[in-house]
């Protein structure tokens, strides 16, 4: 069967078809008619794959045939299914994918930090530079431990919640240009090695991860996922792989709205943590354990179950039906 010839016999059924799908109204002939064209179009699109695999002939044939099998079947995806869907196969895969990417930033971001320490440390003309004597010594027996109490809990969360998403938005949103997030987490790391080193400075480096420790857990892992996603999608934009540039930034951007959907989510879980358990007048072993143990619940979620979603072939994209046709490309 030569390809050219038998689209060229079967465009105008094909293309009769796709008009069929999109009107908004159908007469009882036309609705008899569609079902007609979809039973001849899918036995067409059998016949090309199978002669030829996946071809742009074949994906014009297959949207035309997903907008009828709509329209005469009238039925949407149910919701449940696929909140389902999502949450055990699709988010758990997209953050396994990412696994390497994280903790990339991770490593990057804690290096980075203990590099601006270590400088501050060694450098007392720096360490003025932050404050005079009176301010830093406010900072480390006031200001840090009072800004935990400074509003109610319910403020307090969803106050650094929204900061926190910001933050993992910057790197989702602009991750392609690939210079906005190595320079939001070196922002990050150079605070944080900053207040390292003053509470250092006064012999109380451990009230320091005492305080930051319960939420910072999960909350810098978060920003980590989405500094690691976003870069991720700058780099198949440098290398698409076997894939067209298009094609591969479009899987990726996917995926990447997966990951920030549940970035969001996570964040939130860290900020009910900040707002309601950092400022308790609990033992510290327990404000920890709490962060340690939604911490251990993403890892479980995350590297375990999406392990096993990305075995099973999930991959955090869209499934076909959902994502459209694609093209073929040559390995």
């Amino acid at each position: 069967m030569d390809l050219d010839a038998f689209t060229t016999a079967k465009r105008g059924e094909w293309d009769r078809l796709r008009d069929l799908a999109r009107r908004g109204g159908l007469s009882g002939a036309e609705a008899d008619e569609l079902i007609a064209r979809y039973q001849s179009g899918a036995t067409d699109l059998s016949a090309l794959r199978t002669m030829y695999g996946e071809t742009p002939e074949a994906d014009y044939l297959s949207v035309g045939l997903s907008r009828a099998r709509l329209r005469f079947t009238g039925a949407a995806a149910n919701i449940v299914d696929v909140l389902v869907r999502y949450f055990t196969l699709q988010l758990p895969a997209a953050l396994y994918r990412v696994r390497w990417w994280t903790l990339a930033a991770a490593v990057f971001t804690i290096l980075a930090g203990m590099l601006t320490a270590v400088w501050v440390l060694s450098n007392p003309t720096v360490l003025a530079y932050l404050g005079s004597e009176s301010q830093l010594d406010q900072y480390v027996n006031e200001d840090f431990v009072n800004y935990y109490s400074e509003y109610s809990e319910t403020a307090f969360a969803a106050r650094v919640f929204t900061n926190n998403a910001w933050i993992a938005a910057q790197c989702i949103a602009f991750g392609i240009t690939g210079l906005w997030v190595p320079y939001v987490l070196l922002q990050n790391a150079i605070g944080l090695g900053q207040s390292a080193a003053i509470f250092t400075s006064y012999d109380q480096l451990d009230v320091f991860f005492l305080w930051i420790a319960p939420h910072g857990l999960l909350e810098l892992t978060m920003v980590f996922v989405a500094a690691g996603a976003g870069f991720k999608l700058f780099w198949t934009w440098v290398v698409p792989g076997a894939r067209t540039r298009g094609r591969a930034i479009a899987e990726e951007g996917r995926r990447l709205f997966v990951v920030a959907i549940g970035t969001t989510i996570f964040l939130f879980i860290s900020g009910v943590i900040e707002g309601f358990v950092t400022r308790q007048d609990w033992p510290w072993a327990i404000k920890i354990g709490i962060g340690a143990l939604a911490l251990g619940l993403y890892l479980v979620y995350a590297l375990w179950l999406g392990g096993r979603a990305a075995k099973a072939g999930e991959t955090g994209d869209l499934v076909r039906f959902e994502a459209g046709a694609t093209t073929v490309t040559a390995d």
